[in-house]
């Protein structure tokens, strides 16, 4: 069963950057997508970003788009995300979720593996 370990929050000034990493452990992503996702106090839970087993089939959300970027390393068993220009608005819990069959979406209903969170805090 696939793990997920989320690593990298803290806290940062607006417009700093974070790097977040979703650890997969002894598995490689070959065969699912890994999406980010975040959940603000109060807020139900969001979408940030994806990236297809692929590698190349990515997508974000548009709260984040051109701030934050997916990439993962080249034993497939991570995946980073990237966040530049950090705003308060970013402030949440984020979460790396797998789906094992691979589909194009920001759906968590679709996703069966989940990490247990980071928290990002961005305050000046």
């Amino acid at each position: 069963q696939l793990q997920l370990e989320e690593s990298g929050g803290g806290s940062v000034q607006p417009g700093g950057s974070l790097r977040l990493s979703c650890a997969a452990g002894e598995y490689t992503l070959d065969y699912y997508t890994i999406a980010w996702f975040r959940q603000a106090p109060g807020k139900e839970r969001e979408g940030v970003a994806y990236m297809r087993s692929n590698g190349y089939d990515v997508h974000y959300a548009d709260a984040v788009k051109g701030r934050f970027t997916l990439s993962r390393d080249n034993l497939k068993t991570t995946v980073y995300l990237q966040m530049d220009s950090l705003e308060p608005e970013d402030t949440a819990v984020y979460y790396c979720a797998g789906d094992q069959w691979d589909t194009a979406t920001l759906s968590a209903d679709q996703f069966d593996y989940w990490g247990q969170g980071t928290q990002v805090t961005v305050s000046s």
